[in-house]
C-alpha cells in the first residue's frame, strides 16, 4: 500500500490505537523537561534539607532508645492519672463542642454559598472566597491566635475547630445543596409552599444524610486534631503529652499515646454506628 492509498480514516484508525506515534516533537520536549523538573526540584529539596545516610541511621539510634524508654513503665501508681483523663476528657468535648457549632454555622453558610440557592454572583464569590480564608489557614494555626487571643485553655481549641471547620464544612454543604434533585423540590413548589418550607421539605430531606456523615466524620477527625491543639497550649490530652515529652517521661508519654489511639478507635466504632442508624444504611 502506497501513502496515496492511505484514507483518513485509516489516519483516525491509527491514531486511536497508538496516539503516541502522532505526538508532536514539541510535546514530547515540554514533558521530559517537566520530568527532568521534577527529578531536579526533588535532588534540591535533598540537598537543602541535608538529608545524608549518617544521619538517617543515626536518628533510628536514638529512637530505638525512645522506644526502649517506652516500653519500661517505672512507679505506674504514682502517675497523674486525673490529669491524664481529665485532658483526655477535655480534648473528647472540644472536638465534640467545636464541630456540633461549625456543623451548625455550615448549614446556614452552605446554603448561602450554594450556586442554586444564591444566583448573584457577587454574594456567591464573596462568600466562597470567606470560606477559602477559614479553611485555608490550618487548625494548628488558629489555635496559635486565639492562644494569644483568650489565653491558655480547651476555649482557643474549641474557637479553632469551630473556624477551621466551618469553612470546610460549608464548602462541603455547598457542594452537596448544589447537587440536589429538583424534582422533589418543584413538588414542594407546585404544592403552594415558599420561602423557608421548599429549603426544609424539598433540599433538607435530600442533603441530611450527607450533612450528618461529614459533620461524624469530621468529629472523628477532630479528635485527633483536637491532641495536636494541646501541644501547642489549647488544652486538653496534648498538653498532658507535650508536658511529659519536654521532660522526657517517655513511660508515660506512650501511655498517653495508647490512651489516645483507644479513644480514637472506639469514636470510630460508635461514629459508624450513629452514622449507619441516622443514614438508614446496614453496616456490612
Amino acid at each position: 500500500m502506497s501513502i496515496a492509498d492511505i484514507s483518513p480514516a485509516d489516519i483516525a484508525a491509527a491514531r486511536s490505537r497508538i496516539p503516541d506515534a502522532f505526538e508532536s516533537g514539541d510535546k514530547r520536549i515540554k514533558q521530559f523537561l517537566m520530568v527532568l523538573g521534577g527529578i531536579a526540584y526533588l535532588a534540591f529539596c535533598i540537598w537543602v534539607f541535608d538529608i545524608t545516610l549518617e544521619k538517617l541511621f543515626g536518628g533510628l539510634g536514638k529512637m530505638g532508645h525512645v522506644i526502649y524508654q517506652m516500653v519500661i513503665w517505672k512507679d505506674f501508681l504514682s502517675w497523674d492519672f486525673s490529669g491524664i483523663f481529665v485532658g483526655l476528657a477535655e480534648t473528647l468535648g472540644m472536638a465534640l463542642l467545636g464541630t456540633t457549632i461549625a456543623s451548625l454555622f455550615a448549614i446556614v453558610l452552605g446554603f448561602v454559598a450554594a450556586k442554586n440557592v444564591v444566583a448573584n454572583i457577587f454574594v456567591h464569590h464573596l462568600i466562597r472566597r470567606f470560606l477559602d480564608l477559614l479553611r485555608g489557614i490550618d487548625t494548628l494555626i488558629w489555635a496559635l491566635v486565639f492562644v494569644r487571643a483568650v489565653g491558655l485553655g480547651p476555649l482557643a481549641g474549641v474557637l479553632s475547630i469551630i473556624v477551621s471547620d466551618t469553612g470546610t464544612l460549608s464548602k462541603l454543604y455547598s457542594e452537596a445543596i448544589e447537587n440536589v434533585d429538583r424534582k422533589p423540590i418543584e413538588g414542594v413548589r407546585a404544592t403552594g409552599a415558599n420561602g423557608l418550607k421548599i429549603y426544609r421539605f424539598g433540599f433538607l430531606p435530600q442533603v441530611m444524610p450527607v450533612f450528618l456523615s461529614m459533620s461524624l466524620y469530621w468529629f472523628e477527625s477532630n479528635t485527633r486534631s483536637a491532641t495536636i491543639l494541646g501541644i501547642v497550649g489549647a488544652g486538653g490530652i496534648g498538653m498532658q503529652l507535650s508536658e511529659r515529652m519536654k521532660v522526657q517521661y517517655w513511660d508515660q508519654a506512650a501511655f498517653i499515646i495508647l490512651l489516645i489511639l483507644v479513644m480514637v478507635a472506639l469514636i470510630d466504632i460508635v461514629s459508624k454506628h450513629v452514622r449507619m442508624k441516622l443514614i438508614g444504611t446496614r453496616t456490612l
